[in-house]
Formats: C-alpha cells, sequence, structure tokens
C-alpha cells in the first residue's frame, strides 16, 4: 500500500516540514489543495448532503503547481500530487502548460488530481456557466492529453479552439502524468473510467468506500476497460490499523491518503506515529 497525507488539513506553516518528514519517514505522496479564488458570499460543498461550505472565504490560496515546484526542490523521491486541480476553471493550454513544467521540474514526480469543483462563485468570477463545469472540464482534459502526446495539435472545440501549433516540452512521464479524477458523483466516477488513470475519493469508511469501488467497477466493465488499469486513491481521514489497511487492499486500492492526526500542532508526531504504526504496509 501506497500512502499519502494532504496538506490542506495542515496549518501552511508546516507544509515543508511535513512534506520533508514525509519523505523521511517512507510515505509516497502529498497532496496539495486548489482553489483559484473564493468570494466573499460562498455557497456550495464538496460533500454530499452538506450545502455549507467547508471553508471561509479568507482562507489563503496558492497557485499549486508553483507551490509543488518549491516543494519538488526540498525533496527527491516523494511524489507530489494536486488533490484536486480545477483544470476545467483554466484554459487548457494554460493548466497543460503547468503540468508539463511542474512534472519536468519534479524530475517526473507529478501526480494530476483534477475536478470540477464545487464552488459556483469561482465559476462567477471568471465568467464561466457553473453549471458548464463538467463539459468544460471534459474537453479540457481531451485536450492536455494531445497536447501532451502529439507533435502538432489543433482544436475546435464547444468551450476552447485554437489553430495548429506545437507544444513543447512534452512531459517527462510519458504519455503524461498520472491524472487521477476526483468526485464522487455517477459523472465524476464516468469521466475517471472514460477519461482518468485513476480517481481519487473524498473521504470514506471501508464501507462506503466498497460501494464506489463496485460502481467504478461497473463502470469499467461497462467500458470494456480493464479494472486493474484504474488507479484508486481512497481517502481514509480514520484509520488507524494495519487491519484497516488490509480491507481497503482487498478492495484493489493502490494508495490511501490518510489523516493520522486531529490538529496541526499534532500532525508531525501523528505521521510518524502512524509509519510506526503500520509497519510492512510501508
Amino acid at each position: 500500500m501506497r500512502f499519502g497525507i494532504g496538506l490542506a488539513l495542515v496549518h501552511r506553516s508546516q507544509w515543508l516540514e511535513m512534506t520533508e518528514l514525509c519523505e523521511e519517514l517512507g510515505y509516497e505522496s502529498v497532496w496539495f489543495p486548489d482553489h483559484l479564488v473564493f468570494t466573499e458570499a460562498m455557497s456550495g460543498s464538496p460533500y454530499v448532503g452538506d450545502a455549507h461550505p467547508p471553508v471561509p472565504p479568507t482562507t489563503p490560496l496558492y497557485e499549486p503547481f508553483a507551490y509543488l515546484s518549491y516543494l519538488a526542490a526540498r525533496t527527491s523521491r516523494l511524489r507530489l500530487g494536486t488533490y484536486v486541480y480545477l483544470f476545467g476553471l483554466r484554459h487548457p493550454l494554460i493548466a497543460a502548460r503547468a503540468v508539463a513544467t511542474f512534472d519536468e521540474l519534479s524530475g517526473g514526480r507529478a501526480e494530476v488530481g483534477v475536478g470540477a469543483g464545487w464552488s459556483p462563485g469561482e465559476w462567477d468570477a471568471v465568467g464561466w456557466d457553473f453549471a458548464s463545469r463538467g463539459r468544460r472540464l471534459d474537453e479540457a482534459i481531451d485536450v492536455a492529453k494531445r497536447l501532451w502526446s502529439e507533435e502538432v495539435v489543433a482544436h475546435e472545440g464547444e468551450f476552447f479552439s485554437f489553430p495548429a501549433l506545437r507544444f513543447e516540452p512534452k512531459p517527462l512521464q510519458r504519455p503524461h502524468p498520472p491524472l487521477l479524477v476526483g468526485g464522487e458523483s455517477p459523472a465524476a466516477l464516468r469521466r475517471a473510467v472514460e477519461r482518468g488513470d485513476g480517481w481519487i475519493s473524498m473521504p470514506h469508511t471501508a464501507a462506503s468506500g466498497r460501494a464506489q469501488v463496485a460502481r467504478l467497477r461497473a463502470l469499467c466493465d461497462r467500458a470494456g476497460r480493464d479494472p486493474a488499469s484504474l488507479q484508486l486513491t481512497l481517502t481514509d481521514q480514520t484509520l488507524t490499523t494495519p487491519d484497516e489497511v488490509a480491507l481497503w487492499a482487498t478492495l484493489g486500492v493502490d494508495r490511501l491518503i490518510v489523516k493520522p492526526y486531529l490538529r496541526t500542532r499534532d500532525a508531525l508526531d501523528g505521521v510518524d506515529r502512524f509509519r510506526e504504526r503500520m509497519g510492512d504496509w510501508f
């Protein structure tokens, strides 16, 4: 099992120290959040059934690939991912350039979690229709994959159009860094199967995670895709024992993003203790 830590759940004053400690202890990855902007009046939530935004509009925001490049310069092995990048909220030429640059600077350690987003205010701020976010994300992913792999690319789409152009350099990872589609909705699960290298989840228990994995496998069967080809990254913020890891492993989960602490002041000690408790799973 591979283990990752989500930096969004640690105070930003500890992001660097946490990242360096994770590499030292043998964690596989750290994951950086993304929002472009928060409006003063916020609505929506990424949590099913919850309409209240989980963060205040005063939350500091950073450009993910710029910050991850800084973390890459301070590490050598750790994989560095977005959880999740609002790929459709940027023009695909801009998003694809950011990913390709970061993959080169990190030595091919990029993991690109992408999602459609939950905050209508971000979309209003850039003048785009929130209801179109899924279609925009689909088109942006399709365009980026071509930019990362084809010599010459021209595109005429519903949302983005440009003449024949060349896109260099390509990412170090070929054909491109892993694209992990986030989201819990039926549309998000279909997008993961149809366009993603994997799926990255919201927080789950083993029971709720099992149901989503079953849905993904059914969608793979329907699409004629080998379920083993879909990388599964599950988030479990309550995991404490090796037996719980074994339950996830039996579901075919490849990576767990964990939160082995309750408060930021306990975070560094928490990841250290978790590593010790999990023993051979690392």
